[in-house]
């Protein structure tokens, strides 16, 4: 495969737009460079630190695994010259993972828009639906990374989970989550919190309810693990209150019933207030019926 550099300024090496343009997963780009599987045009081997030459050719093999399709389409929400927001569906991966490559929304939407300079400023679960923003320029990632990691973005969800009045709402649920490496499920522990979320009941249908869900924080899994603590497991949640046996591939019959509905923020290069909400509905509730259990 050949790949010619783009005639743009934003990388500092090769290594760096070809991990932003190849949606590979983790250390992939770093083990190919090391085995010198990616070359110039001499057909020298590029390192880690070659330069990024605006227009210079490089090559490689690059076998791709099957990967299941997720057959729902991401909508994009909003687009300008700095940022992109989608709006994604359930069981597909924000970025390059384990075993999800191709079938992900950063590698869909590079393909689609052809914006191979496209990364995520932030990640959504694979399980949740909802909005995502991506950033366009890589100069520019940071500022709108910052936003996230300052608590500057207004996140919004919703949730259909099992109804019960003894649950006093609202309410705001603090408690300290860690996630080990290698374990599917985060779990509280003692000591300080780490993990805020605002629980709100929206309305409720016999013994269902939707839930406006607004976490202060962003701990693994944290809004699932909350509603699991009160005694509303999120509908379709393979993870809680139990691991459940992992379905066949292809089984997109039971989503998680969780849904990123709203982001707010001021654009940190524009200046310009956003608020983008998700046109999606959580299936356990707009065809309530239809969804057993």
């Amino acid at each position: 495969m050949r790949v010619r550099l783009p005639f743009t300024e934003g990388w500092t090496t090769v290594r760096d737009h070809l991990e932003a343009r190849l949606a590979a997963g983790d250390g992939v780009i770093d083990g190919m460079l090391g085995v010198g599987a990616i070359v110039g045009a001499d057909g020298q081997p590029i390192t880690p630190d070659t330069a990024y030459v605006p227009g210079m050719y490089v090559w490689f093999h690059r076998a791709l695994p099957e990967e299941e399709r997720v057959p729902y389409p991401v909508e994009v929400v909003y687009r300008d010259e700095h940022i992109v927001v989608a709006d994604k569906p359930h069981f597909l991966a924000t970025t390059p993972r384990g075993s999800h490559v191709a079938e992900t929304t950063l590698a869909r939407l590079r393909r689609d828009l052809g914006i191979p300079s496209l990364s995520a400023a932030h990640r959504l679960d694979r399980l949740t639906a909802g909005l995502v923003l991506f950033t366009v320029r890589p100069e520019e990632r940071g500022a709108y990374q910052s936003l996230f990691r300052d608590k500057q973005v207004t996140k919004e969800y919703e949730a259909v989970a099992p109804y019960d009045p003894t649950v006093a709402l609202p309410r705001t649920v603090r408690s300290r989550i860690v996630k080990e490496r290698g374990v599917m499920a985060a779990r509280e522990v003692p000591g300080e919190p780490n993990a805020v979320s605002r629980i709100e009941l929206l309305e409720r249908h016999e013994q269902r309810g939707r839930y406006r869900l607004l976490p202060r924080t962003g701990q693994t899994h944290q809004l699932r693990v909350h509603m699991n603590a009160l005694g509303l497991p999120i509908l379709g949640d393979p993870l809680y209150p139990v691991v459940a046996a992992a379905g066949p591939a292809g089984d997109f019959r039971r989503p998680l019933q969780l849904l990123a509905k709203a982001l707010e923020f001021t654009d940190p290069v524009t200046g310009r207030a956003h608020r983008f909400v998700s046109g999606r509905a959580l299936r356990a509730w707009s065809a309530y019926d239809e969804w057993a259990g």
